[in-house]
């Protein structure tokens, strides 16, 4: 470099190669630069370039790398065999190659085989297709040439396992939502939860975790579209019609659909007194206008609702006229009701032989049999099974659930609940037991937030048990 070639005073300007904003990256003023340099005055050295600089510091030797060092050793060199290579790369000799060589290094590539460079003006083409053979991740023989007739997905590097493709059923709330918590139910579990802002969350108790799968059962979608239930007993007084709406109010305020109870007693029916009557109307009045009916409005002018939106249908309050009601009548309303409910319960009479009876039974997909916890009670219950086998409802008999339900308070009885229990068990799908309640003593409109804690359960473990079978479609309950 001839000197002064950076003086501006000697040449009078300065070199354009280096100063030119559309050639200098560096520059502040350059049109594709971020502009955080700022340009540089070139240095000035003396005319004597033979002589270096004195505040040029003397840099010092290196010492060479592995000096002093044992040299490495290594131990035999890998086996190869032509399997664990293609034939385009496996080298022609591994046992003359040493041990780093084998494992880098292979056949040199033939220069017809490299790509051509990109001529100046033009894009550069892409790479070809990979045609090889996948990476072997887990160490074992590459497959022969002609076995991939399809592509392979690419494995994960650390499990082994196909990359799953991402879609859009990835993106779950679950997935995406880790940090939500639902909050525990009502208890001590909750305040501390609340008063620590969801940091702590305590796990759920046995009997909170017994209960939500009971309100998953009662909630168990109606294969069929439509579910006839019927609630029945031979002896009177023992807590049918108090069952029938007990079930009916907790299916209705925990199911989406709708939920209606029919009275069906002959014998002036009492179900129409357990809710708040908002129609006069009963099922004969429905009967007579059930032409004109096309649609759930219409239904609901002859039904009455309670707060837990269980819908009633009343029966006569004249005895002469609601033993008129006969099987045919009773088919004619339950097709009505079909089409606008999901679950009918029907609230039988205490006989077994009245004229409606015999159309509830052909048309029940499902029985719950009322009983009192004393030997008659129980005796009378065991009767109605016998009879129901003996007629052709054996399917109604494997299918049923007996409740127990218990109308005394602090009653001193000696029955052996545990062997009555065993009894029906042996003979109907499930038992259930209904605790005494002094607000269903009362005989007026049934509250379900008036019932005591177990009361409440055990309608609930009820409406489970009668939910089972809303997941069976209706041409295999007859089989």
């Amino acid at each position: 470099m001839a000197p002064n070639d950076f003086d501006s005073s000697a040449s009078g300007q300065q070199d354009e190669a280096y100063l030119t904003p559309a050639v200098n990256p560096f520059s502040s003023v350059h049109p594709h630069g971020t502009g955080m340099f700022p340009k540089l005055t070139p240095r000035k050295f003396p005319d004597d370039e033979d002589a270096a600089p004195e505040q040029v510091p003397v840099m010092e030797q290196v010492p060479t790398p592995g000096a002093g060092f044992p040299a490495p050793t290594y131990g035999p060199p890998p086996s190869y065999s032509s399997q664990d290579f293609p034939a385009e790369r496996a080298p022609a000799d591994y046992s003359a190659a040493t041990p780093c060589e084998a494992r880098q290094y292979g056949t040199p590539r033939a220069a017809g085989m490299a790509p051509p460079l990109p001529v100046s003006g033009q894009p550069a083409a892409p790479p070809p297709a990979a045609t090889g053979y996948p990476r072997n991740v887990q160490g074992g023989p590459l497959p022969a040439p002609g076995m991939l007739s399809a592509p392979v997905p690419e494995p994960d590097m650390l499990s082994g396992s196909p990359v799953v493709a991402e879609t859009s059923d990835l993106l779950t709330a679950d997935w995406l939502l880790h940090g939500r918590r639902a909050q525990p139910g009502p208890g001590w579990r909750r305040t501390v939860y609340r008063a620590t802002g969801g940091l702590v969350k305590v796990s759920e108790s046995a009997a909170n975790l017994r209960r939500r799968d009971l309100v998953n059962r009662v909630r168990t979608p109606v294969a069929g579209g439509h579910h006839r239930v019927a609630v029945m007993s031979l002896k009177g007084g023992v807590g049918k019609t108090t069952t029938a709406v007990g079930l009916g109010a907790t299916l209705a305020s925990l199911r989406g659909d709708r939920v209606i109870a029919m009275d069906a007693n002959p014998d002036r029916g009492t179900l129409s007194d357990k809710v708040r009557l908002e129609s006069a109307a009963t099922v004969r009045d429905l009967l007579n206008e059930r032409a004109l009916i096309r649609r759930y409005a219409d239904v609901r002018q002859f039904t009455s609702q309670a707060s837990s939106r269980l819908e009633i249908l009343a029966s006569d309050r004249d005895p002469g006229v609601s033993v008129a009601f006969s099987a045919d009548d009773y088919r004619e309303v339950s097709r009505v009701l079909e089409d606008h409910y999901s679950i009918a319960i029907t609230d039988c009479g205490t006989g077994l032989l009245h004229s409606a009876m015999s159309g509830i039974l052909e048309m029940a997909d499902h029985i719950v049999l009322v009983s009192s916890p004393s030997v008659d009670g129980a005796r009378s219950a065991s009767a109605t099974l016998d009879w129901l086998e003996a007629h052709q409802y054996t399917n109604l008999v494997r299918s049923a659930v007996v409740v127990l339900s218990t109308i005394r308070s602090r009653s001193r009885s000696t029955v052996d609940l545990d062997r009555l229990e065993a009894h029906f068990a042996s003979r109907c799908r499930d038992v259930v037991r209904i605790p005494y309640d002094a607000h269903l003593e009362e005989g007026a409109e049934v509250e379900l937030d008036l019932l005591s804690g177990a009361t409440r359960d055990a309608y609930l473990t009820l409406a489970a048990s009668v939910a089972d079978s809303f997941a069976v479609p209706r041409h295999s309950r007859s089989q």
